[in-house]
């Protein structure tokens, strides 16, 4: 969901949102602080540079100059406009406490009604929207950097669409999770940060499972893989078997991306009756099938070591925390500012921009730890595709840094990021790094054999 800007200005939710898309994020990590649709190079030539590449040996991870002073003006302002993002984020909730916005809202939802899920339904929207609107600025600024980088090819038309859709799902799904939220305060004034995580994560579970057949296909078009390129079909089949999971041809899709972006990704999302390999057209016409299939081995990857599931705990445990501090500083906030704010006690409708506030405060301090988890299991992802795809593809760790050599140019990946960005916002490790393991791991040196596929 995170693809399509659902609940951005919802900073709440935000570990939410990422824990649940964390398995099928493009390979390469953006430097922006969210997880975006990934890049393409700029100007016309990244194709052609991308297409030379496919076949080209490589040993490192290098730009041509031209490419190389546009990733590293990209990297340098994504870094900054993730800084800038939080620091506005922090300033727009504190515009809706000082205007006493949420408190105005409040008492238009109980003129409504005095029924506290039809209040929900007055004041929820009210508040996502505002917070949506106040930060619309700063997406549209981000659009047009991707649009200066060449990245995004997405009309205007197309992408307010896009906005007024992901806004739409935002709104019906938060709705249910406030007025969940504020029902649990007030049942469990002491225990409601718990017990609202423990009720809030089987809806989001069920969220990510109905995913691929609800909400992506209202974004992208999909249709089935093996009708578009049997060729590829069939060498991912092979690939899935090797990696012991049961992805059979009807469930493998090609996704239409070009219309939007000039990037490529291939991922497997969703579990169980939803699971799938995903292909975008992109990738199929930029990349050939052997790199195709080593990407959509790392993504294979995540189901068979259970990262998706990692994943899930690691954050849901990160955010059972950040609840429990915000339980315990609440009353601080309120007893300073409430009254200021027209704050009647923490289960006043009104309450929930400081509580966002203080929670998006603890969740960037926190983001370093959950970019650092990320980054390892997403080393061991790039491991797993290159012990699946050995044996199966001549030569499959040069396949590999060539696939990590074309995301990079179509990303364009810094070559040298910055360490502060890498520690605070990656999400995978830097490009170089992964070329470089690509080339280095050979544990079939020795008649060896690989740590996750034997």
């Amino acid at each position: 969901m995170s693809k399509y800007r659902i609940a951005l200005a919802v900073l709440l939710f935000t570990i939410f949102t990422f824990s649940l898309c964390a398995a099928d994020e493009p390979l390469q990590s953006t430097s922006s602080g969210a997880q975006q649709v990934p890049a393409a190079s700029s100007g016309s030539a990244a194709p052609t540079a991308a297409t030379s590449e496919s076949m080209k040996k490589i040993t490192a991870y290098t730009l041509p100059p031209d490419l190389d002073k546009k990733a590293r003006d990209r990297s340098r302002i994504n870094f900054r406009l993730a800084l800038i993002g939080f620091v506005y984020g922090l300033f727009v909730l504190w515009l809706i406490l000082h205007w006493r916005l949420g408190a105005k809202y409040r008492d238009w939802a109980e003129r409504f009604s005095a029924r506290r899920f039809l209040q929900a339904l007055v004041f929820s929207p009210l508040l996502l929207l505002t917070i949506a609107i106040l930060t619309l600025p700063l997406d549209i600024y981000g659009e047009v950097i991707e649009k200066q980088f060449g990245i995004s090819v997405q009309g205007w038309g197309s992408w307010s669409w896009d906005w007024i859709k992901a806004e739409l799902i935002s709104l019906v799904i938060f709705t249910i999770l406030i007025w969940l939220l504020y029902l649990v305060i007030r049942r469990s004034p002491r225990r409601w940060w718990f017990y609202f995580w423990l009720v809030s994560l089987p809806i989001l579970l069920f969220i990510f499972f109905i995913s691929p057949w609800v909400i992506t296909p209202l974004f992208n078009k999909f249709e089935p893989l093996q009708q578009k390129d049997p060729e590829l079909t069939a060498a991912l089949e092979k690939m899935v078997q090797r990696a012991g999971e049961d992805i059979p041809p009807e469930r493998m899709f090609w996704m239409g991306a070009a219309e939007k972006t000039t990037a490529l990704n291939a991922y497997v999302t969703g579990f169980g009756a939803s699971k799938r390999i995903v292909v975008w057209d992109t990738t199929i016409a930029k990349m050939n099938t052997a790199q195709v299939v080593f990407v959509a081995g790392h993504e294979t990857g995540h189901y068979v070591l259970q990262h998706v599931y990692k994943l899930l705990g690691f954050f849901a445990l990160l955010l059972l925390v950040l609840f429990y501090i915000g339980h315990r500083l609440m009353g601080w906030v309120l007893s300073g500012w409430g009254k200021g704010w027209a704050i009647r006690g923490l289960d006043d409708w009104a309450s929930l921009p400081a509580l966002l506030l203080m929670l998006s405060v603890f969740s960037f301090v926190a983001n370093p730890v959950a970019s650092a988890f990320s980054r390892y299991v997403e080393h061991q992802a790039d491991q797993f595709g290159l012990e699946v795809t050995h044996g199966l593809t001549p030569d499959s760790a040069q396949v590999a840094a060539q696939a990590f050599q074309i995301l990079g140019e179509v990303d364009l990946a810094n070559p040298e990021p910055n360490p502060i960005d890498v520690f605070l916002f990656y999400s995978h490790p830097p490009i170089g790094d992964r070329v470089q393991f690509s080339l280095t791991y050979d544990p079939w040196a020795k008649s060896g054999t690989g740590e996750f596929v034997k």
